[in-house]
């Protein structure tokens, strides 16, 4: 059990420096930008990430109409 365990962890300890390769070893090294809105061709062709679609369509609309509530009778007024 022991030595799977440290198995294991030296397998993703591994992993782990060979992903940071680019960053550890390069100047200004970073992650790649892998979000919707960092790929310019998608940009270009105006799709976005669901969460930038979501927090637009939440912006009030200054040209909607305002909705009526018909409120509901009360038992007396039955």
């Amino acid at each position: 059990m022991l030595k799977t365990i440290l198995i294991t962890v030296l397998i993703v300890a591994i992993s782990m420096a060979l992903f940071s390769v680019k960053i550890l070893f390069k100047k200004n090294g970073r992650f790649p930008n892998t979000h919707v809105s960092g790929n310019k061709a998608l940009r270009e062709k105006g799709i976005g990430c669901v969460q930038s679609q979501d927090r637009e369509s939440r912006i009030a609309n200054p040209h909607a109409i305002a909705e009526r509530r018909i409120p509901k009778k009360t038992e007396q007024e039955k």
